[in-house]
């Protein structure tokens, strides 16, 4: 997902979207998935070299990205759509004038678990331990994750907090790219997805499958071609309105609730509950799979704490 706050940040964006031919190009990728040049050019019916330049404009702006594959004939570019997602913030609240810390959290890095099988973790390089053991959750390699997945339960994570002193917390925005844990694949196998802060319950998503049509952009080659291969990047975001998952509200829990500041301590949960409607499992991409190559991305919105010291009228 791409994240627009400022209209003038989103200055090019706007111009690669004002071309017949360029979203012609993201509707085929739309349905194909991904496709090399000639075959773009193809369909277009314009040169390979009219076409370079509209890839290289979407390319500059981030909604598409390509990689070179070598083929009997040579290398071929193949293109592929890097976002599912626009969002545009066109209000002008507090939130775009307050400062913003921003961390990474890596996927091996969960202060708490409780997982159930299917279920499994491993690197870039290799499986961590064996799948399906729950044990393996707790071994020392776990920090080195850049996926995890299990059927039920839930994972945790504390949320670096640094903020300066004297500071509130006035909204939390996390993205992680996400999709539900089948037996193998099955990209018709919804979850859902519970999130919590400190315990308390703010939202639900359902994620509607665990997705291995296509190898992921950034998924090592050493990995299973039947096993989970991709996610959707969901952003959720707690403030004083409510909280929010890609822009559309999901309950009423707003941040205030939580009295964050600069000394607070933030878990941040995703469960899959035993009571659920659809126990469907869960999968966390990080960096080295999936489609968009990061780990879970926080920001943190904070704002000075007033002075409730008033000495009254003299």
């Amino acid at each position: 997902m791409l994240h627009i706050t400022d209209l003038d940040d989103g200055l090019e964006l706007f111009k690669a979207l004002g071309s017949d031919v360029r979203i012609e190009i993201i509707k085929l990728l739309l349905e194909n998935k991904q496709m090399n040049m000639n075959e773009l050019a193809g369909k277009l019916k314009i040169t390979n070299g009219a076409l370079t330049s509209h890839i290289k404009k979407l390319e500059s702006c981030g909604i598409i990205s390509t990689t070179n594959e070598s083929n009997g004939h040579g290398n071929q570019k193949i293109c592929s759509l890097s976002l599912d997602k626009i969002l545009i913030e066109l209000a002008n609240d507090e939130s775009t004038i307050e400062n913003v810390y921003n961390t990474n959290i890596k996927i091996g890095h969960y202060s708490d678990y409780k997982v159930y099988p299917t279920c499994g973790i491993a690197s870039a390089n290799a499986l961590i331990g064996e799948v399906d053991d729950t044990r393996y959750f707790s071994h020392p390699d776990r920090y080195n994750a850049e996926i995890l997945w299990f059927t039920k339960g839930f994972i945790e994570y504390e949320i670096p907090n640094f903020i300066p002193y004297s500071q509130k917390i006035t909204q939390i925005m996390i993205s992680a790219e996400l999709s539900s844990e089948a037996p193998g694949v099955n990209n018709v196998w919804p979850s859902d997805i519970s999130f919590y802060i400190n315990d308390v319950c703010v939202g639900n998503w359902t994620s509607p499958g665990d997705f291995g049509d296509v190898r992921g952009i950034f998924t090592p080659d050493w990995w299973f071609p039947n096993w989970n291969q991709y996610g959707l990047l969901k952003m959720l975001v707690i403030n004083k309105n409510g909280t929010y998952i890609d822009g559309l509200k999901i309950s009423d829990v707003n941040i205030n609730q939580f009295n964050l500041d600069y000394q607070s301590k933030i878990r941040f949960r995703m469960a899959v509950n035993d009571n659920a409607e659809h126990v469907g499992g869960l999968t966390i991409f990080g960096s080295s799979f999936g489609n968009y190559g990061q780990d879970i991305k926080v920001s943190l919105n904070y704002t000075p704490i007033e002075n409730n010291n008033s000495t009254g009228e003299i």
